[in-house]
């Protein structure tokens, strides 16, 4: 079995974030966590991150950020390029967690409690 490289970003009190950390913990698998409260958006990931889940399923337009932006600038999100600005300046407007799975030479990425997703990643890092 390839062990996987496993990073979760988001946000300490996050509920989905803690419920994502503990599956982890519960199936053996060490990841790293990402705070974006303390370390910020990794301006670096976002591209790749939009290229595999889309800017659209990025952005948490059910939570109390996305609600309490103006309209004006709900409006005003259009594409990667607004999305990418304003997912940095609003951390929380991430639907969380965002999860990266390194698995040898490829990266694999989620986004929100997904664990049917990080199952068939256990079994692609397994060979099965």
């Amino acid at each position: 079995m390839t062990n996987p490289r496993i990073t979760v970003y988001g946000i300490t009190n996050c509920d989905s974030v803690k419920k994502s950390r503990a599956w982890f913990v519960q199936q053996g698998l060490e990841h790293q966590f990402h705070d974006f409260k303390k370390q910020g958006v990794p301006a670096s990931r976002l591209p790749g991150w939009m290229a595999a889940i889309g800017w659209e399923k990025l952005l948490n337009r059910q939570g109390n950020t996305w609600r309490k932006l103006g309209p004006d600038i709900q409006a005003a999100i259009q594409g990667e390029e607004s999305a990418s600005a304003l997912v940095q300046e609003q951390p929380s407007v991430i639907k969380r967690p965002v999860v990266e799975w390194q698995i040898g030479e490829h990266t694999h990425v989620c986004a929100g409690f997904a664990p049917d997703q990080w199952r068939a990643w256990i079994n692609l890092a397994s060979g099965a």
